[in-house]
């Protein structure tokens, strides 16, 4: 299951949530507003089953990701 942050516009409360696909937006902890905001998150693309970052051996900068996710140099 991913993770989502989200931010609640009437107490300003950030929070992470672990959600299933499909499921509608939980309330905020903070004040239990049921209209809260999902936030574009970043994430780190992972090779295999390590959890270090994928390095790009590009320098076309491509991807615009300082990890390489794009997969430009990668053999």
């Amino acid at each position: 299951m991913p993770i989502y942050e989200y931010a609640c516009p009437e107490c300003g409360n950030q929070f992470e949530q672990l959600m299933r696909l499909g499921d509608g937006n939980p309330p905020c902890p903070g004040c239990g507003e049921i209209h809260v905001v999902k936030k574009l998150s970043a994430f780190a693309p992972l090779s295999g089953t390590s959890s270090e970052p994928v390095a790009c051996e590009s320098p076309c900068g491509a991807c615009g990701n300082a990890f390489g996710s794009c997969g430009a140099g990668m053999q």
